[in-house]
């Protein structure tokens, strides 16, 4: 089995995103799961996409770093994404990422009877750090909306259905007990997460 992590925060030494990270990364390797991390900063990766690769994309003419990430992502039975929620919407980092590696042909495919999402099978999960309050934005509605979006909205189109999703509000302000019980926390549904796709392959 294949865990997929890609993370997205420019401080990728000592944020509590990076302790996300960490955490997630202990839960894979106790359960001895190959575990491949994109560290989308870390590795200076390019989020704008030129018109020559979009319209290339459509020819399938795909630049080899694209077709590479694809092809994690076409392995991974759990896909992880660590990030920061920025303007009510992903870091432009990940964003950029998406924007490249979801090519027609490869995320979805669209004819005579409409769009099919072609990475099916998979299993995700969400980390998303905020500095808002998290039960204000439940009540504000907020909460729903970046599920319809951020988590539903594109996933399900491009056929990941199955998808848990957390998030961690007043980071800036909690403190280290709290922290510590939110990282008890991801690494708990990681090894859940893990544990039910291994059990599944039994």
């Amino acid at each position: 089995m294949k865990h997929l992590v890609i993370f997205a925060h420019p401080n990728t030494k000592n944020s509590f995103n990076k302790a996300i990270l960490e955490r997630v990364l202990q839960a894979s390797q106790k359960m001895n799961v190959d575990t491949t991390v994109r560290d989308l900063y870390g590795m200076n990766f390019n989020p704008v996409v030129s018109w020559e690769e979009l319209t290339g994309s459509f020819k399938e003419i795909i630049p080899a770093a694209i077709r590479h990430e694809q092809q994690l992502i076409s392995e991974a039975d759990l896909i992880t994404l660590i990030y920061p929620l920025w303007w009510m919407g992903f870091p432009a980092i990940l964003k950029g990422y998406f924007d490249r590696v979801f090519t027609h042909g490869f995320a979805y495919k669209t004819d005579e009877t409409g769009t099919v999402g072609l990475i099916q099978g998979k299993k995700m999960q969400q980390f998303i750090t905020m500095g808002n309050n998290e039960e204000r934005y439940q009540q504000m509605g907020f909460a729903q909306s970046l599920n319809d979006t951020l988590v539903n909205g594109l996933f399900n189109y491009v056929g990941i259905i199955d998808i848990d999703h957390r998030l961690l509000g007043d980071i800036h302000i909690i403190g280290s007990e709290e922290r510590q019980a939110l990282l008890n926390e991801v690494e708990q549904k990681t090894k859940e997460n893990l544990t039910a796709l291994l059990e599944g392959k039994a």
